[in-house]
Order: C-alpha cells, then sequence, then structure tokens
C-alpha cells in the first residue's frame, strides 16, 4: 500500500516539475544531441486561438462556397462567466453604434468576441440587408455565418434563386436563416416536386411564397391538396396551379377553401365547374368570403342582375367576385345611361351577357360605338345592338371596318340585318364569313345572317344539302344547379360526367370556358384578349 502511494507521489511530482531534457537523457551524446538541435516550434502552435484562426483561413480557402468571405472561427473558446458578460456588453455596444436595437438577442447566445458579430453583420449588409432590415428580425444576428448563412443561401442558389435576389428573399422570410438544409429544407422542395411542380419553376414559387419553406408536410400543405382533389380537380394540375397561385398551400380547409366552394355551390355552379374553374385560376381561393365574395354577390343583385343567372357571370367571369365591385358598376352604370342611353335595367342584361364590362376602361368602349355612330346606324339601334351582343364593345376598330366594307360592298345587304344579327362582327372574315357566303353565292341560295354563321362547319354542310331551310334554334343553356342542357340532347348524367377525364374536360369546356346562356338566335364563344383582361366574346376567333 505504501510502495504504490509512493509511485504516484513521484508521478505528480514529475507532473508539476517538467523534466529538462539534460536530466531526461541519460546518455551524454544524446544529451548534446538534443541541445545541439533542439525540437523545433511551431509558433503558430504557442496559442490555440492562432491555431484556429489558421484553421479558418485554410477552410476559407478551400470551401465550397468561396464567393463568401467565411469568417474566423471561436467556437471551442473557453470562457468564463465574467468574460461572456464583459463581452456581451461591449457587442451590444457596437450594435447600438451602429442603430441595431439588441432588446431581442437578450435571451440568445451571442459569439465569443466581437470581431465575429461584426463579420456578420458586415455579410448581411454585404447581401443587400440594411440596418432598417436588421432591425426587422434582429434574430438573424444569432446565426452562424459558417454554419447557417452560407449552407441555406448555397442551396436556395442550387434550387433556382439567383443570387441577385437572396438578399431580396432574405428579408421577406429571413426565418429561412436558422433552418436546417437536410431537414427542413429539402423535404419541402421534394414535396413540390412530388405534386408535379417543374424543377425551373422551384425558384419562382418560392419567391411568390417563401413561407412555404417554413410549413409542416403533414399539415396544411397535405390537407389543402387532398381536399382540391376530393372535389375533381385533376392530381396533374396541382402543379401548375401552385406555380400560378402557391398561397393556397398555406391554407386551411375548413376555415377557408371549403366554405368558399361551398358557397360557390350554392349559386348553382356544379362541383366539377368550380373544380375546373379554379384549375385555371387558383387565385379565386385567395377571395376573402366574408370580405369579398358575398358582398360582390349582393351587389350584382341590387343592381339588378337576377340571381338565377349568378352562376352564369361566375363562371364566364370569376374574377368579378374579387373586384371593387360597387364602384365599378356604379360608374360603367353612369356611363352606360349618358353615352349610350341604356337604363339601368336594360345595363343590368349586358352585365348578364358579358360580365367583362364591369373591367373594361370607357374609352375602349366608345371607339366601336363610334364607328357604327359614324355608319349612320342611328343610335338606339346602336344601344339595341350593344343589348343584343356587349361583345361588340370590346371588338377593334379595324375588323370592324374589314367585316363591314365586305357586308356593304360584296353581300349588298341592308344596314337592318346588322341591326337584327350584331353577332356578324365577331365572325372571323377570311375563315368564315368569305368562304361560307361564296358557297351560298354558288348555290344561289339567301339566309339570315345568323342561318349561314352561327353553327359549325359540319352542321353547315348538311344545311346546303338539305331541300329546305330549317327554323333557327337556341344555343345551349346552362340550368342552375347543374347539368348543361343541350338543345336536342337528354341532359348529362353524373356517371356520363364521372366516366373519365376526357369526358370531364369536354364538360368543362362547354360550361366554363364556353359558358353560353340563351338569346333565341345564337350561342357561340371567342376569346378576346383586350386591355390586359380576357373578355369571353360570342362569335368565332378572328
Amino acid at each position: 500500500m505504501s510502495f504504490s502511494l509512493l509511485r504516484r507521489r513521484k508521478f505528480l511530482v514529475l507532473c508539476t516539475n517538467p523534466i529538462s531534457p539534460q536530466k531526461f537523457y541519460t546518455n551524454p551524446a544524446l544529451i548534446s544531441k538534443a541541445q545541439q538541435n533542439p525540437c523545433p516550434r511551431n509558433p503558430l502552435t504557442q496559442n490555440p486561438l492562432e491555431v484556429l484562426q489558421f484553421y479558418a483561413l485554410f477552410s476559407t480557402q478551400a470551401s465550397k462556397f468561396h464567393e463568401y468571405e467565411m469568417p474566423s472561427v471561436t467556437w471551442g473558446v473557453v470562457q468564463g462567466k465574467k468574460e461572456k458578460l464583459v463581452n456581451r456588453v461591449i457587442i451590444c455596444d457596437y450594435l447600438k453604434g451602429l442603430g441595431i436595437i439588441p432588446d431581442e438577442l437578450e435571451s440568445l447566445e451571442l459569439p465569443s468576441t466581437v470581431e465575429v458579430m461584426k463579420e456578420r453583420v458586415e455579410f448581411l449588409q454585404r447581401m443587400g440587408l440594411t440596418i432598417d432590415d436588421i432591425n426587422e428580425y434582429p434574430l438573424m444576428l444569432g446565426c452562424s455565418v459558417r454554419k447557417n448563412i452560407i449552407p441555406v443561401l448555397g442551396y436556395l442558389e442550387k434550387i433556382g434563386i439567383s443570387r441577385s435576389k437572396l438578399g431580396e428573399f432574405v428579408k421577406s422570410y429571413p426565418q429561412v436563416l436558422h433552418a436546417s438544409v437536410v431537414v427542413e429544407l429539402q423535404p419541402v422542395i421534394k414535396f413540390l416536386r412530388g405534386l408535379d411542380v417543374d424543377k425551373l419553376d422551384i425558384g419562382y414559387v418560392l419567391q411568390k411564397y417563401p413561407e412555404l419553406l417554413g410549413f409542416k408536410l403533414e399539415g396544411t400543405m397535405s390537407t389543402s391538396v387532398a381536399y382540391l382533389v376530393s372535389i375533381g380537380v385533376s392530381p396533374r394540375d396541382i402543379g401548375p396551379m401552385v406555380t400560378q397561385y402557391p398561397y393556397f398551400l398555406g391554407m386551411r380547409v375548413g376555415t377557408m377553401i371549403k366554405p368558399l366552394v361551398d358557397y360557390l355551390v350554392s349559386l348553382g355552379l356544379p362541383k366539377k365547374i368550380v373544380a375546373r374553374m379554379l384549375e385555371k385560376r387558383p387565385y379565386v381561393l385567395g377571395y376573402d368570403l366574408q370580405e369579398t365574395v358575398k358582398p360582390n354577390v349582393d351587389c350584382l343583385i341590387s343592381f339588378g342582375i337576377r340571381r338565377e343567372v349568378l352562376a352564369s357571370i361566375v363562371a364566364q367571369y370569376p374574377q368579378i367576385l374579387g373586384l371593387p365591385l360597387k364602384a365599378k358598376l356604379s360608374s360603367q352604370q353612369y356611363f352606360f345611361n349618358l353615352k349610350l342611353k341604356i337604363d339601368p335595367e336594360r345595363f343590368a342584361r349586358v352585365i348578364e351577357k358579358m360580365p367583362q364590362i364591369v373591367s373594361l376602361n370607357q374609352n375602349v368602349i366608345m371607339k366601336p360605338v363610334q364607328f357604327l355612330l359614324e355608319r349612320a346606324i342611328p343610335s338606339e339601334d346602336v344601344a339595341m345592338m350593344v343589348i343584343k351582343c356587349p361583345q361588340l364593345l370590346a371588338l377593334r376598330v379595324p375588323l370592324m371596318k374589314n367585316s363591314y366594307y365586305f357586308f356593304k360592298s360584296e353581300m349588298g345587304r341592308p344596314l337592318k340585318e346588322l341591326v337584327e344579327f350584331p353577332e356578324y362582327f365577331t365572325y372571323s372574315l377570311e375563315s368564315r364569313i368569305k368562304p361560307r357566303y361564296e358557297m351560298l353565292k354558288s348555290k344561289g341560295i339567301r339566309s339570315s345572317l345568323n342561318w349561314f354563321l352561327n353553327c359549325s362547319d359540319k352542321r353547315f354542310e348538311e344545311r346546303l344539302e338539305g331541300d329546305y331551310i330549317e327554323s333557327e334554334s337556341l344555343g345551349p343553356s346552362f340550368c342552375m344547379g347543374g347539368k348543361l342542357e343541350l338543345p336536342g340532347c337528354e341532359i348529362l348524367s353524373d356517371e356520363e360526367d364521372e366516366s373519365d377525364d376526357d369526358e370531364d374536360e369536354v364538360l368543362f369546356r362547354r360550361t366554363c370556358l364556353k359558358f353560353e346562356f340563351s338569346t333565341g338566335q345564337f350561342s357561340f364563344c371567342t376569346a378576346i384578349r383586350l386591355t390586359g383582361i380576357l373578355v369571353k366574346s360570342r362569335g368565332s376567333c378572328r
């Protein structure tokens, strides 16, 4: 027992009193050799801080992110409680000197030295962030440049956000700097790719809605997608919907999406049509039901719109649900009454046939009206033409001139026929009016404009081969509450609606893209892009 204690005591003495080379080496030759060739010391090894700074310098040169200046590493430095308090006061004074309010950093672990904090601030400023931006979210100063900021920025650049826009991205969503690339960011990107969002669109989607990177996959994003698919939205259209309007991924089904869908169905829109409408215009989901949608529907009714045509109006022009509608309708109603001599009641009929009128510029409206008045058509007849075919107001005057000159010079018909069938101007002169008129002329047939223009090519050929001119029939009409009824055809059943995607698409084209209403004379649909809005016009595309 005493022997072991003696050995331990000798060992402690050796540790506390380092042995010189002369005492360690017993061989004189070895001692002289050690004195002549002492072990050289690296000055960097004298101080642990210098070792870490040397490592930081090396890692900066070898880093994959060579475009960023890497900071010096101070982690691993052991500080006492007093030193930490002193350094914290120094760092807070430095931040206050820059204009940064450090109050929110009280519970945050700050760097060991003020130099590291200075590097963080300068790095953020080089990205384009100002002191005001940092004050908006001062917690970003708790992110290590090496361990947090650079990996996140590198990944964002990799998925399609250009380096010049990284500063704006961090301004809009600074919480991303705290995220783990592997644990938090990559799963969200994989989820978006799984929804069929194009790889090249990922950066665009995130710039529109950067908060997506903070959502949990099993939460709101999954449930909103599942609900939309359950009402009939095609899974292959979810990706384009996300690209166009990614915000619906952050909407709660029970409080936002489902109440809006249920309300649209209550207006008379079938769920299939609502689904197709959302596929093409997902931004409708962003309209607030209580603050915008319901007040706009009530506004339409107050201006004389019939309840039974509300579904038709919404299907033709879904944007009407989100407009400042009362002001627009008041302005247009006054303009129509003053300039076109159309009273409020007939103005309501115009809106029912073409709801896009509420967004048309009044200067644009007057151009075709002025053209008709210059052709010696009385103002009362012009008003009747507009009521019958409001799409006249969205037509280009040069095209109307060409059609009018052909009508007068080649066809030689009286103006009365134009007044009775103003839809003539909505048909293409080269692809429909001229060819069909030449065929009628070669056969010696004289008919009304409506008879030879308002039908498909196949139907026109059948009419030419017939022995008599059949009576004019109604076009397709929309039945409130559900099915599309075509003249001479049975109402489509639920089984036919749900048979396959192709039939769903046909139903959509019939009711949403070509949403028709009966006038007793015609039914056709043309898309005219004018003044930045999409106008559904009755007629063939020019």
